[in-house]
């Protein structure tokens, strides 16, 4: 790609599966996405604001709308690009540049035609000027104004008049940055920026996928957490992150959103005089650095009215708070009146996470004309639009032409509708059911490599190599009959482009394709059949957790393939009294700690494997395989290196301390009764590693979840357990419970082992032995 090229890829908006619906386009060859932009780039008959790119048939169509001017509809296959400059509706400097729809002047009067000669005959026309945007009746600054974009009126009294066009905050930041759009990608020390995108050299949670309000884009500096300022991951293995010298702007910030006396929401907008916290203690004032030293100041967050000792929530958390006079308190929430009619708690206020992942899947039969459950996630974990609303997408109902499964209308604006989180009953089952995970569980890995596909097939390596009509495909490699460039070996590594092998390398949802050998046919989807499911599928209990938030196996079971279940996953620093496997029992399928249930399985180890760099996690063989039952289940492993999502909720199990005394509720006595589970956050790293947290201790083999407020939490005696969080469709082991300092205390989440980062050493223990 040359250097024009990528220019041109940089100044566009990019949204997959997506297409517009306008008369003003042109279909064209094109080899790659770089040669689409080139192409629309100098196109004449017609001014380009977008482009889609249809990658298998590879061909490019140059359009004369964007999404500000044409509906948006969903189709697989195919990428919109969209212009930015034509998506903005604010000025850079002079606005010499500005090509938005802005059509008023600065007091209210409608704009001329620029090609109109009525009522004021123009200087500048689009003949006269083509390459000024001159276009419909549009603000604009042909003559490189110093006062901005403006127009020749429709009132024959006033020949022209400028027009209020917005100052953008492109290479300038207002406030804290936390809307900067700008393209710095380099930080204050002048290390280049990691993409956001990417998880190397350092892992991080901040997945642009699960954070679409952020603008995670490419390697640009940005404040999705609360800093002073942008920030980034760096590509420097011994600097994880830095913060970026953007520059504050010049111009008024943008007018913040209404304030109020009392707590909405999570009290950003709360103005309020409280100056007390939660357990009594006096607020230090934000301008001061005595007793607490703090970078939270009135210099660093203009914007957030850090008055006086105030409580107040400049950086995102829960609830207002502020540091104490308290030297052996840092800081603490307050307590503030709800503007509701019913005042929310400290710990519902906790609870309230942005980013959700979705429910359990339910199940639909037929077409799912008849569905009538509760999901209202999409495919991908986005909100659903309520049928009675008509924002942010108008429409009248659901076509007749039913599609093959329960769609609905997306709360996103730039995404209209999309299949939701749903599969398809079995042909043997009714309306699906699911298990709590207050049992054991069993590690299970792909069938990725048996000749037939889970879901969309995008996972799928097997050896069938005709389409559905029966004609051999092409060689992934091979540029015969059919040339192709996106999808080859080279492109795309990880897609398992062997041979002529089907595979899914898009993730089309019709499943696995190939390129044919058949000139006239490009390409066709492969008669994959999907994989016979057991009834206890890893990670899908039978009855779905009640994720009641409060008081917490602590052990997670896992099987060498789908038939084995033998293998069980713990901490290595609760096998510290002996290196004998005889010295160990596991207990599988137990709900209570005492008086155990008649149908729980009891196991002895024939083998005990310690993490060789002495991480805190170990593996246990069974002396025979566990018996797989609706309390006891396979987890799914997570991908190597996988990283879970800053926010994501997470579920911890056990029958450890309920209170710091050590002693249960339930019988008085310490980790008695039965199995508990908690509803946490996941914490990134970066910030659970800042100074009022963990300081600095976490590992980035390790990760944290819990409540910054306190009040739950994994505690002594829920040691090995599992920490699973929903992907998708089912439960994931993401982490094995660590340690801590204390349990359940204010600013400190508990730290559990990053299950992913130890998958190849979990799989090679398991194939050896």
């Amino acid at each position: 790609m040359g250097r024009r090229e990528l220019v041109l890829l940089l100044l566009l908006f990019c949204d997959q599966g997506a297409s517009l619906v306008t008369f003003t386009r042109k279909q064209l060859d094109a080899a790659s996405i770089a040669e689409c932009a080139a192409k629309c780039e100098e196109e004449v008959t017609f001014t380009c604001r977008s482009f889609q790119y249809h990658s298998k048939e590879q061909h490019c169509v140059v359009m004369g709308e964007n999404s500000k001017s044409a509906p948006v509809l969903r189709m697989r296959d195919v990428v919109l690009y969209e212009k930015r400059i034509y998506l903005s509706e604010c000025k850079t400097g002079n606005g010499r540049r500005y090509r938005g729809t802005v059509s008023k002047t600065k007091n209210g009067v409608a704009c001329q035609k620029w090609s109109d000669k009525v009522p004021h005959t123009p200087k500048f026309s689009p003949t006269s000027h083509p390459s000024e945007g001159l276009e419909e009746n549009y603000c604009r600054n042909p003559d490189n104004d110093e006062k901005g974009p403006w127009c020749y009126t429709t009132d024959p009294a006033t020949r022209f008049d400028y027009c209020d066009i917005p100052e953008c905050e492109e290479e300038c930041m207002h406030c804290s940055g936390e809307n900067y759009e700008g393209t710095i990608s380099r930080t204050m020390s002048g290390l280049e920026c990691q993409a956001w995108d990417s998880q190397t050299p350092h892992a991080h949670g901040y997945i642009p996928a699960k954070f679409p309000s952020k603008n995670l884009k490419r390697n640009y500096c940005r404040n999705p957490d609360g800093e002073p300022r942008p920030w980034c991951f760096t590509t420097d293995p011994n600097k994880r992150w830095e913060l970026c010298d953007i520059p504050r702007c010049t111009t008024p910030p943008p007018s913040s959103a209404p304030t109020h006396q009392c707590l909405k929401g999570r009290g950003e907008s709360y103005v309020g005089k409280v100056a007390v916290t939660l357990s009594g203690h006096t607020c230090q004032h934000w301008s001061q650095q005595t007793p607490q030293k703090h970078n939270r100041t009135p210099e660093n967050f203009p914007c957030k009215n850090l008055e006086e000792n105030y409580c107040r929530n400049p950086d995102g958390e829960s609830a207002p708070w502020c540091y104490t006079t308290n030297s052996e308190v840092r800081w603490e929430h307050c307590k503030i009146p709800s503007c509701e009619s019913s005042q929310l708690s400290t710990e519902q206020a906790d609870t309230t996470v942005e980013e959700q992942t979705p429910v359990v899947q339910e199940c639909y039969h037929g077409n799912g004309q008849s569905y009538r459950g509760t999901s209202s996630t999409t495919i991908t974990g986005r909100k659903c639009q309520s049928w009675s609303s008509m924002t942010p997408h108008r429409h009248s109902r659901p076509q007749t032409n039913s599609p093959t499964r329960p769609l609905v209308l997306h709360h996103r604006p730039r995404v209209r509708w999309e299949f939701c989180n749903l599969r398809k009953c079995s042909e043997t089952q009714g309306a699906a059911t699911h298990a709590p995970p207050e049992v054991q569980v069993v590690i299970s890995q792909d069938s990725s490599e048996a000749d037939c596909m889970l879901g969309n097939g995008k996972g799928y390596r097997g050896k069938k190599a005709t389409t559905v009509a029966g004609t051999p495909c092409q060689a992934w490699a091979a540029q015969e009959p059919h040339r192709h460039s996106i999808f080859t070996p080279e492109t795309n590594p990880r897609a398992g482009l062997e041979k002529n092998y089907c595979r899914n390398p898009d993730g089309d949802s019709n499943g696995p394709w190939c390129y044919t050998t058949d000139p006239k046919k490009l390409f066709d989807y492969c008669d994959v059949p999907q994989c016979v499911s057991s009834s206890f599928d890893c990670g899908k209990p039978k009855v779905e957790p009640k994720k009641c938030p409060g008081r917490v196996v602590r052990n997670a079971l896992l099987r060498r393939h789908a038939d084995i279940p033998e293998w069980v996953l713990t901490a290595a620093h609760c096998l510290e009294r002996s290196s004998r496997p005889s010295s160990y029992k596991v207990i599988l399928g137990a709900h209570r700690e005492r008086n155990l249930e008649a149908d729980v399985q009891e196991r002895e180890v024939s083998k005990l494997v310690l993490e060789p760099t002495r991480a805190d996690i170990a593996l246990l063989k069974l002396s025979s395989p566990a018996i797989i039952t609706d309390k006891v289940i396979p987890a799914c492993l997570p991908p190597a290196d996988y990283v879970v999502a800053d926010r994501t909720v997470c579920y911890i199990t056990g029958w450890g301390e309920t209170q710091v005394t050590g002693l249960s509720p339930e019988t008085g006595t310490f980790g008695a009764g039965l199995l508990k589970e908690a509803q946490l956050p996941v914490i990134e790293n970066k910030v659970c590693n800042r100074y009022e947290y963990l300081n600095g201790r976490v590992k980035s083999t390790e990760l944290c979840a819990g409540l910054l407020a306190g009040g739950a939490d994994s505690c002594q005696g829920d040691s090995g357990g599992p920490l699973v969080c929903f992907e998708k469709d089912k439960y994931v082991l993401q982490g094995v419970t660590s340690w801590g300092l204390g349990c359940a205390r204010p600013n400190k989440p508990g730290v559990y082992v990053r299950v992913s980062r130890f998958v190849p050493w979990i799989e090679e223990t398991m194939r050896n032995n």
